[in-house]
């Protein structure tokens, strides 16, 4: 049953959205099993949507959180009637749902979701029903999977913490990759998932000390400020280089700084930055230059190093840094040098439609126009996003044009 399937647009859908993980959280937290607490709460979300119309409640939480209460005390009442166990079930206490502050009680729902007997795929799938309110066909759609694959998926994860305790949930490390993760979703099109990691972001850094947790908070900050330019209004993507910077929220930059100065602060020469770390110092980089000619790439291509050097194995442990770090490459040491960083990872991305996007830049950069509209042109062929597959189709034919402007003089050198 998936109660945000039904049509909940005249209770206002975002705002029912915005309670399901927060009482969820305070279900959880209280010690109630996690599978049974969201079967509750879908119960006590079906009660709203016939009760609410004409009978909207003073607080909406409150009144979620004490139905589900009651829907598994009633379960807990049937499972013991059915074992012939009334005399111990019926002395099932009734809680009530208690005040509790909510950024905690979501933070510790995000933790639950991480759970270490939970595969990777499993914890962000959870973690973007149970926290981010998002419907089982959503999350199919951002996985690029069918949807009763992704049903079984997060059955699988309930049934993995069905009667467990948890008190055990995932490691810090664990939460922060799924947290960007779950960002990330948000910042492909679901902006209001976006500002939820932005605000789960934040509870962490008031909840541990570890730098990792501000340098997450500010590369979502530093990424999140650019996100007014990144479509235009026609909604076709626009790439960093052609934003219009003064729809930038400059104090969500501001803010991005002063949280990764302060994370940069706590590093020693034993305890060297990590990833989300120096990835928001090449963010600031980006935000920081009032124009795309004005980028310190050189500085960037620095931190580019420090990235690749966090692993042994780069090109297969993280590639989409040395594809990051061949553009950096391409900027300052010339087209030619960023090509040859790409090939490095024909064999592993070279099927990917980002790997051939990255080469249509640089063959651009370089000036040879028909490679780059080939380029562009692969890397829209594969493409499985159709308003990036649409930007790819613009790029390769935007070169192409260009290619038509060229004098015949400059044609016969390329």
């Amino acid at each position: 049953m998936d109660v945000m399937n039904e049509p909940t647009r005249a209770l206002d859908e975002g705002a029912l959205r915005a309670l399901v993980p927060r009482v969820l959280a305070g279900l959880v937290r209280r010690g109630e099993d996690f599978d049974a607490a969201e079967d509750a709460l879908q119960e006590a979300l079906l009660e709203a949507l016939r009760v609410w119309p004409e009978h909207p409640p003073d607080d909406p939480r409150a009144w979620l959180a004490t139905v589900a209460t009651r829907r598994l005390v009633d379960a807990r009442r049937s499972e013991a009637a059915r074992h012939r166990r009334e005399e111990t079930g019926a002395g099932w206490p009734e809680p009530p749902p208690g005040p509790t502050e909510e950024g905690d009680d979501t933070l510790f729902l995000l933790f639950c979701c991480c759970h270490p007997d939970l595969s990777p795929a499993s914890q962000v799938a959870l973690t973007l029903r149970a926290v981010g309110g998002l419907t089982t066909r959503e999350i199919a759609d951002a996985f690029y999977v069918p949807e009763a694959t992704m049903a079984q998926r997060i059955s699988r994860a309930k049934r993995t913490l069905h009667g467990r305790s948890l008190d055990q949930p995932g490691d810090l490390a664990v939460v922060l990759r799924v947290l960007y993760l779950v960002y990330t979703t948000g910042h492909a099109g679901r902006v209001d998932l976006a500002g939820e990691a932005i605000r789960l972001a934040r509870q962490l850094t008031l909840a541990t000390e570890e730098p990792e947790a501000r340098g997450l908070l500010a590369l979502m900050l530093l990424n999140h400020a650019r996100l007014p330019a990144r479509v235009d209004p026609e909604g076709r993507i626009v790439t960093l280089d052609r934003q219009d910077r003064g729809l930038w929220d400059t104090r969500e930059i501001a803010e991005g700084v002063r949280v990764l100065q302060s994370a940069l602060a706590m590093q020693t020469q034993e305890r060297r930055p990590g990833r989300y770390q120096v990835e928001a110092a090449i963010a600031a980089l980006h935000d920081d230059a009032a124009s795309a000619e004005e980028t310190d790439w050189p500085q960037i291509l620095a931190w580019y190093d420090d990235l690749v050097a966090l692993t042994e194995d780069p090109v297969r442990q993280d590639p989409a840094a040395v594809l990051g770090r061949a553009v950096a490459v391409g900027h300052v040491l010339g087209a030619a040098a960023g090509l040859r960083e790409t090939d490095r990872l024909r064999d592993v991305i070279g099927e990917r439609h980002r790997w051939h996007a990255v080469r249509g830049h640089l063959h651009a950069l370089g000036g040879d126009l028909p490679a780059a509209t080939t380029a562009y042109a692969e890397a829209a062929r594969r493409a499985t996003n159709v308003a990036e597959r649409d930007h790819l189709v613009r790029q390769a034919a935007r070169a192409r044009a260009a290619r038509s402007h060229e004098p015949i003089g400059n044609r016969e050198t390329l």
